[in-house]
């Protein structure tokens, strides 16, 4: 028997959070303006985060008073050092300490893929996720077996290889959900769209402004153009996870490749925008939402600029700014709200597994003997959850925050 907790991510995007038994499987926030966190009120034995992107880890040195032990892969503790510090430093109001972040790192116990490990009456193991360097699916075993996706990949990156599917038997499937219904375009075809649209903006005299995000989107990003023999400038955070990066080989499809093009880029120095703005250039810089970063010191400089572009290479959460530029054609730039005249364009370079991935998990899933599915992170859970049931025939929920399930 398990009890499945669900305290955030549900039916919506962001603050994944699901405890079973004693154990947290991440506790992350949702990236809106005010940020919002998991639901509180628990007391885990153990924590496990399936990697750094701040909706799974972003609030997990909260749970530091606790002592719990906190598990993750090596570079994810290296990654989620870096962004919880500057999330810390960047957020008016920080949901947690300096003391809370350092015994928080101080917590942590790396574990590499396929390697068991016991935790409070479990034995668990770490598969790749095929989403950023690091992402780790959660696979659980004791009288029920269990296992919680995290975000995952089913399709090779120039970054990363597609997630590991030969994981154990299982009975309870925790999936996330996010492009539920929608179909990725072709990579391939992507990547020629995305190349023309730079090429096409330099060659007219303007700036390619690539909002990136720092874990994973920059790097791939960057090995793009350097395959298309694009040198660009890289601006932000993504610069320090490329040399993180680069220490974990294992963890990425090519490490030749990476190397490559973190050695063709140039990084932005500090104090030297303004110079990187006298000649036309491709920019790839962080946040890749737009919600502050060096992004909007060039779109500031660039927004009434017709032959310059914003190119947004993720998803966008909604009442982000990046969301608000794809929908109104505008942007806060923190005391004003400008009229963009540089073009906005959006190219889905999605680290998530697409409608056809997720589908293709569920069969696998079903013939590693799950009967139990939970539909969660994502805004169409009930949908998916409904497709389950009548076309693969297998129980599935899409529970709401707070709901318990026994298992």
């Amino acid at each position: 028997m398990a009890v499945i907790h669900f305290l955030g991510g549900c039916r919506e995007v962001g603050r994944s959070a699901v405890l079973v038994d004693s154990i947290m499987l991440d506790y992350g926030m949702k990236p809106s303006s005010p940020p919002e966190f998991p639901l509180n009120g628990v007391s885990p034995s153990e924590v496990i985060i399936t990697h750094a992107h701040l909706d799974h880890v972003g609030v997990a040195p909260n749970l530091v008073d606790l002592s719990p032990g906190i598990y993750m892969t090596p570079p994810s503790r290296e990654l989620s050092y870096l962004l919880l510090k500057d999330s810390m430093n960047i957020m008016e109001c920080p949901p947690y300490t300096k003391r809370e972040f350092r015994q928080f790192d101080s917590s942590i116990i790396e574990v590499d893929f396929c390697e068991p490990f016991e935790v409070a009456g479990w034995e668990v193991t770490l598969y790749n996720a095929g989403h950023i360097p690091g992402s780790a699916m959660v696979h659980m075993s004791r009288d029920v077996n269990l296992l919680y996706t995290g975000d995952i990949k089913l399709e090779d990156t120039r970054l990363m290889n597609r997630a590991d599917t030969k994981f154990p038997e299982t009975d309870v499937l925790i999936l996330e959900s996010t492009y539920f219904g929608v179909v990725h375009p072709e990579r391939e075809e992507l990547e020629k769209e995305f190349v023309e649209s730079v090429v096409e903006t330099l060659d007219v005299g303007g700036h390619a402004i690539i909002p990136a995000f720092a874990v994973g989107r920059t790097q791939e990003i960057l090995m793009i153009l350097e395959k298309h023999g694009i040198t660009p400038y890289v601006d932000g955070m993504g610069k320090e996870v490329g040399k993180i990066l680069e220490d974990y080989p294992e963890y990425i499809k090519s490490a030749k490749g990476l190397r490559k093009a973190l050695s063709k880029a140039i990084p932005v120095e500090r104090g030297k925008r303004e110079k990187v703005l006298e000649e036309p250039a491709a920019i790839v810089t962080t946040a890749g939402m737009l919600n502050g970063g060096p992004a909007m010191f060039y779109i500031s400089r660039l927004y009434n600029d017709e032959k310059s572009k914003i190119l947004l290479t993720g998803y966008q959460v909604e009442g982000t700014n990046g969301d608000m530029a794809l929908k109104t054609g505008t942007l806060n730039l923190g005391n004003r709200t400008v009229k963009l005249k540089m073009g906005v364009e959006q190219y889905d370079f999605s680290a998530h597994a697409d409608d056809e991935q997720l589908k293709e998990f569920v069969r696998i899933s079903a013939d590693r003997g799950v009967e139990v599915v939970f539909t969660v992170h994502g805004e169409e859970c009930e949908k998916f959850a409904e497709w389950i049931e009548n076309e693969v025939g297998i129980e599935a929920y899409a529970p709401k925050n707070g709901e318990v399930y026994v298992i």
